[in-house]
């Protein structure tokens, strides 16, 4: 399906608020003793980026599901073109036969053709409901699990922040350096390998 080829997934951007000076020159009082302690000065921070949609195109999980699902829908235009092609031969039919039915044959005859060509729209738009929402809730689980292991991936290499870079997106430059993205796609692999393995899909 088409859909399926664009990635239309977006990580959250994360917007850091430091703390202003008042006129007195001191810093504006925090909450608690924890928060000053997980203050952390501009020239500290540790940032990353990820390329948002090629970890998604890249990741396993994604691939699998997405051919599953494309899969899915060659099937249901298989079902749907087959009834289709019934439907019209029926009609094909009434049309050489309506002169040799009475009024009430022909009428009772129009409106099961109505009813059938009503039922075959209702079956169409169920199916494409039903392919919508797998590719949402694919979308949704990729999503999750990439958060999860983001958040994992920042803490193990001590990072404040990874960013989202898309083109056309909020970022419009950064130090290649700082590309995580090969890392975080071959450790996502890594992790739902594992969970493969392990027997939870």
């Amino acid at each position: 399906m088409k859909n399926l080829s664009k990635v239309l997934g977006v990580l959250g951007f994360a917007t850091i608020v430091f703390s202003a000076c008042n006129n007195s020159g001191t810093t504006t009082p925090i909450n608690s003793e924890a928060e000053a302690n997980s203050e952390v000065s501009i020239s500290d921070l540790k940032i990353a980026y990820i390329l948002t949609d090629s970890v998604i195109a890249n990741f396993d999980l994604f691939k699998e599901k997405s051919g599953e699902i494309t899969e899915k829908g060659r099937k249901f235009e298989s079902e749907l073109g087959s009834r289709a092609r019934g439907f019209e031969q029926e009609v094909q039919n009434f049309e050489q036969t309506a002169g040799t039915m009475t009024p009430n044959q022909a009428r009772a005859k129009q409106e099961d053709l109505m009813k059938k060509e009503r039922n075959l729209v209702t079956y169409r738009d169920n199916l494409m409901q039903e392919l919508q929402s797998d590719e949402s809730q694919l979308y949704s689980d990729v999503i999750d699990r990439i958060q999860e292991y983001l958040t994992e991936y920042a803490e193990e290499n001590d990072l404040e922040m990874i960013l989202s870079y898309t083109r056309g997106g909020a970022v419009w430059y950064s130090k290649k350096s700082l590309d995580i993205t090969d890392k975080v796609t071959a450790g996502l692999n890594a992790k739902y390998a594992a969970s493969k393995s392990a027997g939870n899909k």
